[in-house]
């Protein structure tokens, strides 16, 4: 049964505190991860179903209504050191609990937006992070899709690391004769031979034939360098 109680003030740091409220596919697959790291999760959503769905994974579940800051309050939402706003298809629901998480003084508020406009109301609102989950995954598999990489992740500011197989040219070199660096403005970050875990490469780690590497540097060398693998 989904626990009702407020959950205690001795509570974890607030680096391992959250509350997620909104336990649809990405905020009940956030609260879980979450969990699983160990971090003590308060769930909140207004649908008993889900609550009760999550109440044995998370720390606390509890079904209340986040546009009403009386209800926070009892939950001592106030006191978490991060939270994560998951509703997505109640654009008033989202903006006023935002706003509430906000008000509230939480260090790390992050929310979902489900589009540009979304988004910039959030971030008026003073939310520290927004997050448009489709259209960031829809951008990272085209990228996969169009080039030859095994896995990517993109920062901001057009810098990226990609997971990608060593190109044909460098194999047998040490990477500090192969001139990634010069030739493709990149700098291989680790390596990775088969059977084994990868491994943080140095000057003078030699590639070979079927290693996966790690590769960081900007978005459209990154997606030079891979066509090459």
């Amino acid at each position: 049964m989904a626990r009702k109680s407020r959950p205690s003030k001795d509570r974890a740091p607030a680096s391992t505190s959250v509350v997620v409220i909104g336990l649809g596919r990405f905020g009940r697959a956030l609260a879980l991860e979450l969990a699983d790291e160990h971090t003590e999760v308060l769930g909140i959503d207004a649908d008993p179903e889900v609550v009760q769905s999550v109440s044995a994974d998370l720390t606390h579940a509890v079904r209340a209504d986040s546009t009403k800051e009386d209800a926070l309050r009892q939950l001592g939402v106030h006191e978490f050191g991060g939270a994560v706003v998951g509703i997505g298809t109640n654009l008033e629901a989202s903006i006023l609990t935002a706003s509430l998480l906000v008000s509230f003084g939480i260090p790390d508020v992050w929310a979902k937006a489900i589009s540009e406009a979304h988004g910039r109301i959030l971030t008026q609102l003073g939310v520290h992070h927004v997050v448009h989950p489709e259209h960031d995954m829809g951008q990272r598999v085209a990228h996969l899709v169009r080039g030859r990489m095994l896995d990517y992740i993109e920062f901001e500011d057009d810098f990226a690391m990609v997971k990608t197989r060593a190109p044909a040219d460098i194999v047998g070199l040490r990477l500090a004769d192969s001139a990634v660096r010069s030739r493709y403005g990149l700098t291989v970050v680790a390596i990775k031979r088969p059977g084994e875990g990868f491994t943080y490469a140095t000057p003078d780690t030699v590639v070979e034939r079927d290693d996966t590497l790690i590769v960081a540097g900007r978005t459209h060398q990154t997606e030079r360098f891979s066509e090459l693998g």
